[in-house]
């Protein structure tokens, strides 16, 4: 497995250890040592995220995954021959991503650390459903002692299947929560009918955790954003800047904050930011440039997909189209936008170009809760 890790991918992971470690990995084959000496290992820049991709048309043979390192601009491609299924990627759980299973019309979730080609499945919800909303939110846990982050994953919604002959699957107005702590599903509570629908019809499978809550954005215009405080179980409603002229909206968080990315029709790329009393507040907009590099000849940011971390946010299409990135400087103390080329070709060999999937995330070796 570790001949198989492009030398960059080891090199960053490598700057994440501690000196101690790193002296012992190093000095322990020839390879390491090698990829260690030729790749920066201490700069700021080795802390960005990894663009991760995957395949999102059902059809499709998923043999690979495809990542950009943003240190050295450049694209990999993994293998996924260890994946019992073919699945769909939800979102990321640290350093490990969290997938469904599309050979099972209902809902099957799992996880996988596709660099250290680990997979398991998560048990069986309790309520079996199809197309629900999924979240997840990460758990500190004082008491953990396992070297592998703790986390929470939320199901709201969904189609039930029928209980009885002539009956039809009805709407699940129940959300349930599986914790990685104890390896299993429980009801969580009821939620409102209307919300059950709306999360099961319209909504992506895309979350994001902010101060306590959970949140999701309807896919048909005009857009609107559920969320569900996790201490109290109260769902609520926001509106959204713009919701009638956004041709794209996606939420993301930005510094620990909620923050909605949106195409305005005829217009540019605009971020905005929760603030006090759930209002939002304009934060920045997409250079002209940038837009008009990233649209090409389309007129409609219809096709956008965006995902983001706390410390940038990118804005995507297929594999092969560039993308435009938002992102923190560090060393200048500010964010800056910045294109990145679509993986065209790996090594000397064309890629075919389909619509995709994004997340972002630290690539790990360390040991994790997958058995």
């Amino acid at each position: 497995m570790w001949s198989n890790l492009p030398s960059d991918l080891l090199a960053n992971i490598f700057s994440l250890l501690s000196p101690d470690s790193l002296a012992r990995a190093i000095s322990s084959c020839r390879h390491w040592h090698t990829c260690a000496k030729a790749y920066p290992l201490s700069t700021t820049s080795n802390n960005l995220a990894w663009f991760l991709a995957m395949p999102i048309q059902r059809n499709h043979t998923l043999l690979s995954c495809y990542l950009h390192n943003p240190i050295l601009n450049n694209w990999h491609a993994l293998s996924l021959d260890f994946l019992p299924d073919p699945v769909r990627l939800v979102g990321p759980i640290g350093s490990l991503v969290l997938i469904r299973t599309t050979s099972s019309t209902f809902l099957q979730l799992a996880i996988c650390n596709p660099f250290t080609r680990q997979f398991r499945q998560l048990p069986m919800l309790n309520i079996t459903r199809t197309n629900p909303a999924v979240g997840v939110i990460m758990v500190l846990d004082s008491t953990q002692s396992a070297p592998f982050p703790c986390f929470k994953v939320f199901v709201a919604g969904g189609m039930s299947e029928a209980v009885a002959p002539r009956c039809s699957a009805t709407y699940e107005p129940t959300l349930e929560m599986y914790d990685s702590r104890h390896d299993t599903w429980q009801i969580v509570g009821p939620m409102p009918v209307e919300f059950a629908v709306r999360l099961t019809v319209w909504t992506p499978n895309e979350s994001v955790h902010s101060k306590g809550v959970l949140y999701w954005i309807t896919s048909a215009r005009a857009y609107s954003v559920m969320g569900f405080e996790i201490g109290t179980n109260t769902w609520m409603e926001l509106n959204v800047p713009m919701a009638d002229k956004l041709e794209f909206a996606t939420l993301v968080r930005r510094n620990g904050v909620l923050t909605l990315v949106g195409g305005i029709c005829g217009g540019e790329a605009c971020v905005w930011e929760l603030v006090e009393g759930y209002n939002w507040r304009l934060v920045e907009k997409m250079p002209i440039e940038f837009g008009i590099r990233f649209l090409g000849s389309k007129a409609s940011w219809g096709s956008t997909k965006c995902v983001g971390s706390d410390k940038a946010i990118y804005l995507y299409r297929d594999l092969r189209s560039g993308m435009v990135v938002w992102r923190e400087v560090v060393d200048k103390g500010k964010w800056e936008w910045f294109w990145i080329e679509g993986c065209c070709s790996i090594g000397g060999k064309l890629v075919q170009s389909f619509p995709i999937k994004g997340v972002l995330l630290q690539p790990s070796l360390a040991p994790s809760c997958i058995s």
